[in-house]
């Protein structure tokens, strides 16, 4: 080959080795811009099953987990890296069948915060993988059991008094020619055909509160007319009982809400108070405003609650005393519709309580706002005094239990 011929393959091939880079790097920088940004679909299954709410796994044909999420050791669907025997067997039978399995996998045993309730669903995937799908069904077994006890309970209180007005309609038939015993007979029928009345319309009341949510019209309420009002609902029954009620000086204070059920919470507060409490002890009221919410706290000097069943004093029916909440005609509702009525608001009750001392419930309710904001309080007193006066029902508990009675 001649020295030109030479130089011209060289020139050529060097060429050519341009023109091929040139386009490679176009084609590189084309599909840069055709790939799109942020992650992948397939890093976006794996982020949506790592946080998932129910616990997933997947099995090979051997049963061994291949694949699983946080939430699946949460509910003990996979512990050390195994499945649950339950689940591994249920994926034997989903493997042989096709058809998928749901299967229990409540704890065998409880510990610690483990869920009471876990039920899971075992379905094929295809090429010999099955997944579980497990998911905390604790709340709604809680709620079925609650529904079933307070049908019950429903039953017994109702089924109470009816029972007496019967026996005592008898009493009253084999008494006719007895004037006396007619008239202690119909005044107990009166009273038990009152406090069934009574249960009646506190079960309606709860039945419409039950959802807790917001009510759907709020209005402008005066903390203090409702105080007002609610002392005079329990008035003559504080007097019968030689229980007196004292509140502290109006505050001024606004609510958005429902007026009646305000009152019918604050009355409900007050008459447990009075009946919880033995003759001659105090009744106290007081008014604040905390971090935009109106308390509203009753405090007496009664019997007191232990600790331990004060989360339970809420619940629909339960008495920590049975014996004094029969004798007052009490149905057991009064502070579940407490409950209800702070939540509906958007608020809440809270209970401060030693056996013996006495007891302080305090009714918090989200203060009047107009366009978001806050209103000032009409004619409030200063806030010192105020808060001294609601902060002072704890401490006196305390000083009259080391006093006199």
């Amino acid at each position: 080959m001649s020295l030109f011929g030479g130089l011209a393959l060289a020139v050529g091939t060097l060429l050519a080795g341009v023109v091929l880079g040139f386009l490679i790097a176009r084609s590189r920088r084309t599909r840069a811009r055709r790939r799109p940004v942020g992650p992948t679909v397939a890093e976006l299954l794996h982020r949506i099953v790592q946080s998932a709410h129910n616990g997933i796994a997947v099995l090979n044909q051997f049963g061994d987990v291949v694949m699983h999420n946080p939430r699946a050791e949460e509910l003990g669907l996979v512990r050390n890296n195994q499945a649950d025997e339950r689940a591994r067997k249920a994926a034997e039978v989903v493997a042989a069948t096709g058809e998928p399995v749901e299967i229990d996998l409540a704890p065998l045993e409880s510990k610690g915060r483990q869920p009471a309730a876990v039920l899971a669903e075992v379905r094929m995937l295809g090429d010999k993988f099955t997944v579980v799908d497990a998911a905390d069904t604790s709340e709604a077994v809680r709620l079925e059991a609650t529904r079933r006890d307070f049908v019950a309970n429903v039953s017994h209180e109702l089924k109470t008094p009816v029972g007496a007005l019967a026996l005592l309609a008898e009493a009253v038939q084999d008494g006719a020619d007895d004037p006396d015993e007619v008239r202690r007979f119909s005044g107990k029928i009166l009273r038990e055909s009152t406090r069934l009345g009574t249960l009646v319309t506190e079960l309606i009341a709860l039945s419409r509160l039950q959802g807790a949510e917001r009510l759907p019209e709020m209005h402008s309420v005066e903390v203090d007319a409702v105080v007002t009002e609610a002392l005079g609902r329990v008035e003559l029954t504080a007097e019968s009982a030689d229980i007196n009620v004292t509140a502290d000086e109006p505050s001024g204070l606004l609510v958005d809400g429902d007026r009646t059920l305000l009152v019918t919470a604050l009355s409900n507060l007050l008459e447990n108070a009075v009946a919880y409490s033995p003759a001659g002890s105090p009744v106290s009221i007081s008014r604040r405003l905390v971090g935009g919410y109106a308390e509203i706290a009753v405090t007496d000097r009664g019997i007191g609650i232990a600790e331990d069943v004060q989360k339970r004093v809420f619940e629909r029916f339960y008495r920590v005393d049975k014996a004094r909440s029969r004798a007052t005609g009490g149905t057991g509702l009064g502070l579940a519709i407490v409950k209800h009525v702070a939540a509906n608001h958007g608020g809440e009750v809270r209970l401060w309580s030693e056996p013996g001392v006495g007891s302080t419930f305090t009714l918090r309710i989200p203060g009047h706002r107009v366009n978001g904001q806050q209103l000032p309080v009409r004619q409030a007193m200063p806030a010192g005094e105020t808060t001294e006066l609601a902060d002072r029902n704890v401490g006196q508990l305390r000083a009259d239990h080391g006093g006199a009675t």
